[in-house]
């Protein structure tokens, strides 16, 4: 993809048709992490097309993990995997590159990192991965903006989260699989994409006990064989979705999803009085008269996830009244998208940068904007959607991230959005 392209949208049109959700991003790259368990191959389908993908999978290559893709899966085969060197440009260009820490200490007993990239969110320290990987007894060392992990052998131990993460949980469950003996997680994530992680390891051969719940025990095996994994579907694409027919008060079909997996979100959108009609597999917004002001805290799982937080609160905008969106999961800055938001006419007061308050409903005007991060800038392409006038985005590789062909699939919709190359 070319960091030079834009956006250009045409706002104020309505909506119709279906949309499939695609695989799930989050899980998508723990599974490519975890493959580096067992030296047989890895077979993943509904493997999401999108850039944080290609950069995991540029960084496995970059070991000796030979990927084939066809049109039905994509093949992963680790059994000529090295602990390095890595690319200290890959690393950084993802933070779930520190995924591949643990598995290739199981394997290898030793590995170098340079420290992790991703979105520019606040502070997110790995110190919380570092304390998990010394109590299965691996010794650390740190230097300037690198790691030197290494152990004779993992062993398993008792891991207290300080606070509740999803990378982390799932680093300490794929680093304990192959360790020695009982490795207990305490204040562990509740997350989808933990269980199905679970799940494959435990048809693999691993012992895993509790994964979904906040206490997580794993029994240590020898060995993990390789499998075949499908990818569950994106949560937060599905619910950004829905959030966009909303906007636009357009009757759309948001299909091949999991509804269970976005109950607080229809919880919150009906409490603001959205008509949605929900299937095994599928959610449907209906057009509706003006939306009422639904305030939110966003949590760890089952609570609203942080990352519904951007596409919400665009859609507050558009509600009658005040709606508090407080989003305290990372240390700061995950709301300084919500300026660009008041350049297009919207009225958000910044109480801290935890906390706004959204008054609507305003009118939105297109404008030029550069996305922030992954996000924010899906949230900025509802925003231009629901403005009037024209909207460019730049920095597109930022959704292109996440969001697979997302100018294709807005636009099968209706939805007036082309991607243009700047000269």
């Amino acid at each position: 993809m070319n960091s030079h392209e834009t956006f250009i949208i045409q706002g104020g049109g309505e909506l119709t048709g279906e949309i499939k959700v695609n695989g799930a991003k989050n899980a998508a790259l723990k599974i490519l992490a975890a493959s580096l368990l067992s030296t047989e191959p890895c077979i993943i389908t509904n493997l999401p097309d999108i850039e944080d993908v290609h950069r995991m999978m540029e960084l496995l290559e970059s070991i000796g993990v030979k990927i084939t893709a066809n049109d039905q899966a994509t093949i992963v085969e680790t059994r000529h995997a090295a602990a390095g060197p890595f690319d200290k440009k890959l690393v950084e260009s993802i933070r779930a590159s520190i995924l591949l820490a643990g598995p290739l200490l199981a394997r290898h007993g030793e590995v170098t990192m340079p420290h992790p990239g991703g979105d520019k969110i606040g502070q997110r320290p790995i110190d919380i991965f570092l304390d998990g990987f010394r109590a299965l007894g691996v010794e650390v060392e740190e230097h300037d903006r690198s790691y030197r992990l290494t152990c004779k052998k993992l062993r398993g131990g008792e891991i207290i989260l300080p606070r509740v993460s999803v990378t982390v949980t799932e680093e300490m469950i794929m680093t304990a699989v192959l360790a020695e003996g009982t490795t207990i997680i305490k204040n562990a994530a509740m997350e989808p994409e933990i269980t199905a992680l679970a799940d494959y390891l435990n048809q693999q051969g691993a012992r895993i006990n509790g994964a979904g719940t906040p206490t997580v025990k794993i029994e240590g095996v020898k060995k993990i064989g390789g499998g075949a994994y499908t990818i569950i579907p994106d949560r937060i694409e599905a619910g950004t979705l829905v959030i966009l027919g909303l906007l636009t008060n357009s009757a759309i079909t948001v299909s091949r999803c999991q509804p269970s997996h976005l109950e607080s979100l229809c919880w919150h959108l009906k409490k603001a009085g959205a008509i949605l009609d929900t299937g095994s597999d599928f959610i449907a917004t209906r057009r509706h008269k003006l939306l009422k002001a639904q305030s939110v805290i966003t949590h760890e799982y089952p609570g609203f996830v942080t990352d519904l937080q951007p596409p919400y609160t665009v859609l507050m905008t558009q509600a009658e009244g005040p709606a508090i969106i407080h989003d305290p999961i990372h240390q700061g800055g995950r709301l300084f998208y919500t300026d660009l938001l008041n350049s297009m006419g919207a009225n958000i007061i910044m109480c801290d940068p935890y906390r706004v308050v959204v008054n609507g409903p305003t009118e939105l005007r297109g404008r030029y904007l550069t996305s922030p991060d992954i996000r924010a800038g899906m949230a900025l392409i509802l925003a231009g959607l629901a403005a009037v006038g024209a909207t460019v985005i730049d920095n597109v590789y930022q959704v292109d991230r996440g969001y697979e062909q997302i100018v294709e699939r807005l636009s099968s919709l209706g939805a007036r959005i082309t991607r243009s190359s700047k000269t």
